[in-house]
């Protein structure tokens, strides 16, 4: 019987707890605070809009570099690699055999001078016996003969040495133009000449084209946004054309579009502009691809949120918007560019609406919050 009661006893000790304060309080679980966010405002903003294309780049003048006379290569004056200016001497052929063919054909020309002047006498001499009556007229013509062809000497002898100047000169091998050297193929002593090996290749670094396709709907949606396309326009009438760079920097300075194709390509329908860069710090090389990005003359009002709003799904991305009512809803957007730490939103969201940037993992649509206003994407 003692037993029977002390088990009595457990039992309503049991359902005492049970009933007692510590139970109640479960009870109050659905009325714990709402959870704490921070929000921020849509607001709008005028931007200049922009468009990404791959272009790749090209140098306004390179050249294969080569020897117009045969000879040895008698002195390297520049390194691989190196920059050049305008006429800087690169190369230097043995000038000996040059020196002395333009020797040569000055001594030619001086006998080409001796014989006509001879020639002119002989032809005034016979003139005058001519008149005498001392000799036929078939003697005159014949004198009068061999001075043109004693004339016809001097200038051939004229003209060889001009040529025989020039195959000098070519001993002297100049850049034609400002840039920088490739890797130089031959070396001094090596016999050069116009077929023979190339000697080194030049391009131009400062400026530069970078050309890029624009489709159809793109080209026109450029042209009507700058009222123009005519490369030759005023620059301020022009879209600005910017560079962004294979690490991700955009180029500080922007460039110029100074040409544009007169038809659309029917094989891939596109057409071809090319802008024109400075390229004051060589960021730029031949042959690089990059991104462009071309902005609008005109400013366009845009709604713009933070980026860390912005969240994704299956469906797409979307935003938790918090109501008049202080209740989250899920809301759908289409964004367009970031702008620094904020992005376009093109459809989905009005301006003024708030969206939560922080406590994004504390809450569900549906639920109460406790909002905080944190300040608009632009602050």
């Amino acid at each position: 019987m003692p037993f029977l009661r002390l088990r009595h006893m457990a039992i309503l000790l049991t359902i005492f707890g049970l009933t007692g304060p510590g139970f109640a309080q479960s009870d109050d679980a659905s009325s714990a605070p709402a959870p704490k966010v921070s929000i921020a405002a849509a607001y709008t903003k005028e931007i200049n809009e922009a468009a990404v294309f791959i272009g790749r780049a090209e140098a306004i003048d390179e050249v294969d570099i080569i020897a117009r006379v045969n000879g040895f290569l008698e002195e390297r004056a520049v390194l691989d690699g190196d920059r050049v200016e305008k006429d800087d001497l690169l190369f230097r052929i043995e000038k000996d055999l040059y020196e002395a063919t333009l020797q040569a054909r000055g001594a030619d020309l001086d006998r080409a001078q001796a014989n006509l002047e001879l020639a002119r006498l002989e032809y005034a001499r016979k003139e005058e016996l001519l008149k005498r009556g001392s000799v036929p007229e078939s003697e005159r013509d014949l004198a009068r003969a061999n001075e043109l062809v004693a004339e016809a000497e001097v200038k051939a002898a004229q003209a060889a040495i001009r040529s025989a100047e020039l195959d000098l000169s070519y001993t002297d091998i100049h850049a034609p133009f400002s840039g920088r050297l490739s890797k130089i193929a031959v070396s001094e002593g090596d016999i050069v000449g116009p077929s023979g090996p190339q000697l080194v290749s030049l391009v131009r670094e400062m400026p530069i084209y970078v050309s890029f396709a624009l489709s159809e709907k793109q080209f026109v949606d450029i042209a009507q946004s700058s009222g123009t396309t005519d490369a030759r326009a005023e620059p301020e009438n022009l879209p600005a054309v910017r560079v962004i760079l294979p690490n991700g920097a955009e180029l500080e300075e922007s460039g110029q579009i100074v040409f544009v194709e007169n038809r659309i390509d029917p094989t891939t329908g596109t057409i071809t502009v090319r802008a024109q860069f400075e390229n004051t710090k060589r960021l730029i090389l031949d042959g690089a691809f990059l991104n462009i990005r071309i902005e609008d003359t005109e400013p366009t009002t845009r709604t713009l949120i933070p980026q860390a709003a912005v969240q994704r799904d299956q469906r797409g991305e979307f935003v938790l918007v918090v109501n008049d009512k202080q209740m989250v809803e899920q809301r759908y957007v289409t964004t367009g560019d970031q702008i620094e730490t904020a992005v376009v939103v093109l459809d989905g969201l009005q301006p003024g609406e708030s969206v939560i940037v922080e406590g994004l993992q504390r809450v569900r649509p549906g639920v109460a919050v406790d909002a905080q206003l944190t300040g608009q994407a632009g602050d």
